[in-house]
């Protein structure tokens, strides 16, 4: 399923690049269902050492079973469905299931604290909360119609027959939450066909059928389910830690190593944390293909010590819960320190003045993505006045606010740095 494209250059990559967009379109159906039921679909390990092989098959009836039971607890289309659970199998399983109901995903992280919870539920109205009995307690029963526990017995109420509902493209499908730095966070919800323009797995981490791929972002974040997601889609086998608390970069290190994880989404701060050990790349020892990183920018210190370690020059991304990634850095160009790259192959990216004009090579301007110029533009801000939306994503351009500059290869495709 990987494609059998491999690019020599940027220019090539952008020229070969055409959306597909097909107009009905289910995530689960794509990511889920495609593959042979006996075909391994992740490796799961958990903080205690237990090791589970998941096949597609075992995916798919949990996702079919639990589908089954969200119809049975009256969800339907656009129907909000909340999450609060770590990341395993059938995590997994039940993020498609939902899909497959015509429902809305809202995944939470069990990090976050009860407040970020409460405010979410409130703020989706989320008809069905599924947790389990660790996290069950941090959570007001009021919030929501149904409060269901992911269990053996929960699941075996559904049968493992299931007709998908059959969703459009263009349908909701993912509601996101920005991170909130600037109180609350704000509802982004996006459609199902968000997940096809996640390209960074055929570009960016050139991810191949049955190669094993790890993400380390939260399943809350779309850093943490488009890189389960994305994947999958091109026949990677998901290796997923299941962990204790917050992240342990020798316990990070040490499951991979023991693995042999060949392609890997990090985040900054984990790989920041990772050069706090002495010694690392000797101390655990990788089989590392292809590293890619997003979220922050990733500082020239960090990316130099990663290549010592390793080998590997970590590919830095940016983008933001709206859209992502919108640039990246490619395994077919040089990679600059302190650089996020150039635009995406079929994002329409440029650095902007106030005026919403291209500022001259080397001077300082707003990355802006053209408007519904990709599947990953998002449908609006969840629950906010329709105004809200409209100012922000119902121009031409998407202004992230951040601020950036190219360099003299702006004619090629902007290759930008940030900016403070």
């Amino acid at each position: 399923m990987s494609p059998a494209t491999t690019f020599s250059s940027y220019e090539q990559a952008c020229a070969k690049h055409s959306w597909e967009v097909p107009e009905r379109y289910n995530i689960a159906a794509d990511v889920c269902d495609r593959h042979p039921r006996e075909k391994l679909a992740m490796i799961h390990e958990d903080f205690r050492g237990a090791v589970r092989e998941v096949s597609w098959g075992e995916l798919q009836d949990t996702a079919n079973r639990f589908a089954n039971v969200l119809r049975a607890h009256g969800v339907q289309r656009r129907d909000r469905v909340a999450m609060l659970l770590p990341a395993t199998p059938e995590t997994a399983g039940v993020f498609f299931g939902t899909w497959k109901a015509g429902g809305i995903l809202l995944s939470m992280s069990v990090l976050y604290g009860d407040e970020g919870i409460r405010h979410r539920l409130k703020d989706s109205q989320a008809k069905v909360l599924v947790t389990n009995e660790e996290n069950a307690e941090r959570v007001e029963r009021s919030l929501v119609e149904h409060l269901l526990m992911l269990d053996d017995q929960l699941l075996h109420r559904g049968s493992t027959s299931f007709n998908n509902v059959d969703t459009a493209a263009e349908d909701a499908a993912q509601l996101y939450y920005s991170s909130g730095t600037t109180g609350l966070a704000k509802g982004i919800l996006h459609a199902h066909r968000y997940i096809l323009a996640h390209e960074e797995f055929t570009y960016c981490h050139d991810v191949r059928d049955g190669e094993l791929f790890h993400g380390m972002g939260e399943w809350a974040w779309a850093a943490g389910i488009c890189p389960l997601l994305g994947p999958w889609r091109l026949g990677a086998v998901q290796a997923v830690y299941q962990r204790e608390g917050g992240f342990d970069p020798g316990k990070q290190l040490e499951f991979l190593s023991r693995h042999e994880v060949s392609n890997v989404f990090a985040t900054p701060t984990a790989i920041r944390s990772m050069m706090a050990i002495a010694d690392a790349g000797r101390r655990y020892p990788q089989k590392f293909r292809v590293v890619c990183s997003a979220g922050e920018p990733l500082n020239p210190e960090a990316i130099r010590w990663f290549r010592e370690q390793y080998g590997v020059t970590v590919l830095d991304c940016y983008g933001l819960t709206e859209s992502y990634p919108l640039c990246a850095n490619y395994p077919f160009m040089e990679v600059r320190e302190g650089s996020m790259g150039k635009p995406m192959p079929g994002w329409e990216v440029e650095i902007l003045d106030e005026d919403e004009r291209p500022v001259r090579q080397g001077e300082r301007g707003e990355i802006c993505l053209k408007a519904r110029s990709n599947p990953h533009y998002p449908l609006g801000y969840w629950n906010r006045p329709p105004e809200d939306s409209e100012e922000v994503f119902g121009g031409d351009w998407f202004h992230t606010k951040d601020a950036a500059k190219a360099d003299q290869e702006a004619t090629s495709g902007t290759r930008a740095g940030p900016t403070t």
